[in-house]
């Protein structure tokens, strides 16, 4: 694969106070495009090499939904590497901040290497970035990805398709569970290469008492037509 010297650059360059504002108010943030579309077409096409990934999942045993997905064995894709690491980077300090606003020790490192050392120290060794698929039919139930007790609290999506021209149907939903209330729904329609940044399993509220927690999920609606695939970036490791 070639690799975009640009993406740290490219991610550094994002609207971070916009996107910091939206996390917090909304638990969800959609950006620019990161990625080219040839990178985007890359990132499809490793899909069908079978030494890049360590176990695939069939939604439908599962009832996950109607798709299909495959984890990234380590090393991963440089690509994916670079906007892994690049993304924890800047991620981290909100992270850190949601916790404090949440009484939550926290307390996420400044890099990826040193996150993921807890991770493996913790025995949660195997990599969490994934490839999903999704043809005509297909659909994802809402969910968390937790994967063990070490939990990074922000994750992103990045979309590898083009809407109205690859697919149709396929939003991407957001479901957040507010304290004592109904819960309220977000639908998206992002363009090739740009990413969703989200809470991973619950994001800060202000209240007149100070901030509570509201818990978020996320899934994708039915494909009507057409093949959708996108890139999950998780930064915790699995057990």
């Amino acid at each position: 694969m070639t690799v975009a010297i640009s993406v740290r650059d490219r991610v550094e360059s994002l609207p971070w106070a916009e996107i910091e504002r939206d996390l917090w108010a909304e638990g969800a943030a959609r950006t620019p495009p990161v990625l080219m579309p040839g990178e985007c077409r890359e990132l499809r096409a490793l899909y069908g090499e079978e030494d890049a990934f360590r176990s695939t999942v069939a939604m439908a045993r599962h009832n996950f939904g109607e798709g299909e997905y495959r984890y990234f064995a380590y090393p991963l894709p440089p690509l994916v590497q670079q906007l892994r690491e690049s993304l924890y980077a800047r991620l981290a300090p909100i992270a850190n901040a949601w916790g404090a606003a949440l009484r939550r020790d926290a307390g996420f490192p400044p890099s990826l290497d040193q996150f993921l050392a807890r991770c493996h120290a913790a025995a949660q060794s195997r990599p969490t970035p994934l490839l999903l698929r999704y043809r005509a039919g297909g659909w994802n139930a809402l969910h968390q990805d937790l994967y063990g007790d070490l939990v990074f609290p922000l994750q992103a999506t990045c979309f590898l398709s083009r809407p109205g021209a690859d697919f149709e149907g396929g939003e991407f939903l957001l479901v957040e569970q507010r304290p004592r209330a109904q819960s309220r729904g977000q639908v998206l329609t992002p363009e090739e290469g740009e990413l969703v940044l989200f809470a991973t399993r619950d994001h800060p509220l202000r209240t007149s008492r100070g901030y509570a927690r509201a818990s978020l999920r996320h899934g994708v609606s039915r494909v009507r037509r057409g093949e959708r695939r996108t890139l999950g970036v998780i930064f915790h490791d699995a057990l």
